[in-house]
C-alpha cells in the first residue's frame, strides 16, 4: 500500500493537469461548434495589424457585449497563438467573469507543463544523448547543450515574443525577469539554507561568472538606449556567449592538465592500496543488494489485482497530454524505447511540421497546403517504412543513432515552439482582460512559472550534494540566466533583424527595462562585493541582502502596475486613456 501511495502521490499534478486539460478540450469544442463565437485563429497572423498599444482600448468599455463586438472587429485583438482568449472570456463567459477567470487559469497551468515537461523529458534527454554521441566533456556540455536544456523555455518565450505575438517587451521582460528572479531569490534562499554548513564556492569562477554576466546586461543596455539593432550588432551580441564557453573550455582543460600533473605520482600508491583489500570485501558489500531486490519483487507481488488496475485507469487519464507528443517526437533511449512508437513518431512527425509551416506562413492558398500536407505524408511513409524494417522491438538502434537523435531534437523544439507561442498569446490576453502590461506579466508570472524549476533544482542539489553540488548549484544560478539573456535575447535580435535587413530592427520602447537591469545588476554587485570580504562562504547576510533588492523591486513594479506610480510619464493606465 506504501508503495501504491507513493506512486499516487508523484502522479497527482499530472493527473490533475490532465484531467483540467480533458475538461478545457471539451469546453472549446463546445464553444466552437455549438456557439456562434469562433474561437480558433484563421485568420492570416500580420505582424503589420499589431499596434504598440495592442488592445488596450477594450479597457474603455464597460458593457460586456461591446467588448464582446471590439475583440471581434479589431485587428489589434487578433489572438498570436492558436485559440482566442478574449473571444472565450467576453463573448462566452461575459457574464460570469469568475468562471472565465478560472478557465484562462487552467489554461495557463497546463501550458506551462506542457512548456517545462517537453524540455525535461524530451528536449533535455535529446541533448544529453547529443553530448554523449559528439563526446562532449562535463564542462563544455554544461555551458553549452545543459544551459540551452534549462533555458529552453525563456529561450522560446523571447523568440515567439519577438517573432509572432509582436510584443518584444513580453520577451525582454520574462528573460531578464527569470535572470533577476534566479540570480536573486535562487541565490538568497540558497545562501541561507547553505548558511550552516559553511561552504565557501570556488573564487575565480564566480567572478569570471559574475564579470561575463555584468558585461552582457551592460552591452543590453547600449542596444535598448539606442533603440535599434542590425544583424551583425545582434551577431555581436549573440556571440558573447561564444567567448565565454571559450574561456571556460580553456579554463577547464588548463586546470585538467594540472591535475593530471598532480595525480600521476600517487598512482603507484592507489595501485598496491587497492592491492592490499581482500577479495571477498567486494563479494559482502554484493550480498545486501540481493536481498533488497528479492523484497522489492515480494513487495511488488502483494499488490492487489485491483490496485493495479486502478494504475492501469490512472495511466489511461494520463494520456491527454502524454500521447500527442509521444507520437511526434522520437525517443531512442534504453528507458523509454518502444518499436511502435517510434515508428509512429517518425511518420507523423513530418506532419506536425508541415501543420506548423501552414499556420506560420501568410496567405497559404488551399492548393499549396495540400501539397504541402501530401508531401509531408509520403516523407512519413518513406521514414516510418525505414525505421520498421532497422530497428528491433526489445533494444533501440545502437548504430546511425545521430538522425534519431537529431529528429528527437528537432521535434521537441518544434513542440517547445508551439507551447510558447500559445503561452505568450495567453499572457498577453490575460494582461487585457486584467489591466496590467503584458509586459508586467512576463516579467512576474511568465519569469516565476519557467524558474520555480531552477529555484528546486538548485536548492536540492546544494543541500544534498555538499561542497560540490553547491558549486554546480551556484554556478548554474549565474551561468543559466547568461545564457538565457545571451542566447534568447540574442537569437530573438538576429531572427528580427534579419527580417528587416538591411534595415535595423527597432528594440521595443519600455522605460522600465532600465529600471529591471539596474535592480538586476545591484544584486550581481552585492554578490560580488560581499563573497569575497566573507571568504566565499555563503550566509545569511549575502541572502539577506538578495532577497532584499528583490522586495524591493518587486514592490515598485506592482504599484506601477496598480498606477499607484509612474516612470517617465509611461504606463499601462496612461495608455487607457487614449
Amino acid at each position: 500500500m506504501a508503495i501504491f501511495n507513493s506512486i499516487i502521490k508523484s502522479k497527482k499534478l499530472s493527473l490533475f493537469l490532465n484531467i483540467s486539460f480533458l475538461f478545457l478540450l471539451s469546453l472549446f469544442l463546445k464553444i466552437h461548434l455549438f456557439s456562434s463565437t469562433n474561437i480558433i485563429s484563421h485568420h492570416p497572423r500580420l505582424l503589420s495589424d499589431i499596434t504598440t498599444n495592442g488592445c488596450t482600448g477594450l479597457q474603455k468599455y464597460d458593457d460586456v457585449k461591446y467588448k464582446c463586438f471590439y475583440v471581434k472587429t479589431h485587428l489589434s485583438c487578433r489572438p498570436k497563438g492558436y485559440i482566442d482568449y478574449l473571444q472565450i472570456f467576453y463573448c462566452n463567459f461575459g457574464d460570469f467573469p469568475l468562471l472565465g477567470h478560472v478557465v484562462l487559469f487552467l489554461c495557463l497551468a497546463v501550458l506551462f507543463y506542457l512548456l517545462g515537461n517537453t524540455a525535461a523529458n524530451y528536449f533535455c534527454s535529446s541533448l544529453e544523448s547529443l553530448s554523449k554521441i559528439l563526446k562532449l566533456s562535463p564542462t563544455i556540455a554544461g555551458v553549452t547543450l545543459l544551459s540551452l536544456g534549462n533555458g529552453a523555455p525563456d529561450v522560446f518565450a523571447s523568440i515567439v515574443s519577438f517573432t509572432r505575438s509582436g510584443n518584444g517587451a513580453v520577451g525582454l521582460n520574462s528573460v531578464l525577469g527569470g535572470a533577476f528572479f534566479v540570480s536573486s531569490i535562487v541565490v538568497g534562499l540558497l545562501s541561507i539554507f547553505i548558511s550552516p554548513q559553511q561552504i565557501s564556492v570556488d573564487k575565480p569562477s564566480f567572478i569570471r561568472d559574475v564579470i561575463f554576466f555584468l558585461f552582457s546586461l551592460f552591452s543590453l543596455v547600449l542596444i535598448i538606449s539606442i533603440g535599434k539593432i542590425s544583424l551583425w550588432g545582434a551577431v555581436c551580441f549573440t556571440s558573447i556567449y561564444l567567448i565565454y564557453v571559450c574561456v571556460v573550455s580553456s579554463a577547464h582543460f588548463f586546470s585538467r592538465n594540472e591535475e593530471i600533473v598532480q595525480h600521476s605520482d600517487a598512482d603507484h600508491e592507489n595501485i598496491s592500496d587497492q592491492i592490499a583489500i581482500p577479495l571477498l570485501a567486494y563479494v559482502d558489500d554484493e550480498k545486501p543488494m540481493e536481498k533488497i531486490t528479492s523484497l522489492e519483487d515480494h513487495q511488488q507481488e502483494q499488490i492487489p489485482i485491483f490496485l493495479k488496475n486502478l494504475g492501469k485507469i490512472l495511466h489511461v487519464l494520463e494520456l491527454p497530454l502524454y500521447l500527442p507528443r509521444r507520437l511526434t517526437i522520437p525517443v531512442v533511449s534504453e528507458e523509454g524505447w518502444c518499436k511502435p512508437y517510434a515508428v509512429i513518431s517518425v511518420t507523423l512527425a513530418p506532419l506536425l511540421m508541415a501543420a506548423l509551416s501552414n499556420t506560420q506562413r501568410e496567405n497559404v492558398g488551399t492548393r499549396t497546403s495540400l501539397a504541402i500536407y501530401m508531401t509531408a505524408g509520403l516523407i512519413g511513409i518513406v521514414l516510418g517504412n525505414l525505421a520498421y524494417v532497422t530497428t528491433k522491438k526489445s533494444t533501440p538502434p545502437n548504430k546511425c543513432l545521430l538522425p534519431w537523435l537529431a529528429g528527437g531534437f528537432l521535434m521537441s523544439v518544434t513542440w517547445t515552439y508551439i507551447i510558447a507561442e500559445e503561452l505568450v498569446s495567453l499572457l498577453v490576453s490575460l494582461g487585457h482582460i486584467i489591466g496590467i502590461n503584458p509586459s508586467v506579466l512576463g516579467l512576474t508570472v511568465l519569469a516565476w512559472g519557467n524558474s520555480l524549476g531552477d529555484l528546486i533544482a538548485n536548492i536540492a542539489m546544494a543541500l544534498n550534494g555538499g561542497a560540490d553540488g553547491t558549486q554546480i548549484a551556484v554556478s548554474g544560478c549565474y551561468a543559466g540566466p547568461m545564457f538565457n539573456v545571451l542566447m534568447g535575447l540574442g537569437l530573438s535580435f538576429v531572427c528580427s533583424s534579419w527580417s528587416e535587413y538591411p534595415s535595423s530592427f527597432e528594440i521595443p520602447a519600455d522605460p522600465s527595462l532600465y529600471e529591471t537591469i539596474g535592480f538586476l545588476m545591484a544584486g550581481l554587485l552585492w554578490a560580488l562585493v560581499v563573497l569575497p570580504k566573507r571568504n566565499m562562504r555563503l550566509d545569511r547576510f549575502l541572502g539577506a541582502g538578495l532577497l532584499t533588492i528583490y522586495i524591493c523591486f518587486l514592490f515598485l513594479r506592482v504599484a506601477r502596475a496598480l498606477g499607484l506610480l509612474q516612470l517617465h510619464g509611461s504606463s499601462f493606465q496612461s495608455l487607457k486613456g487614449e
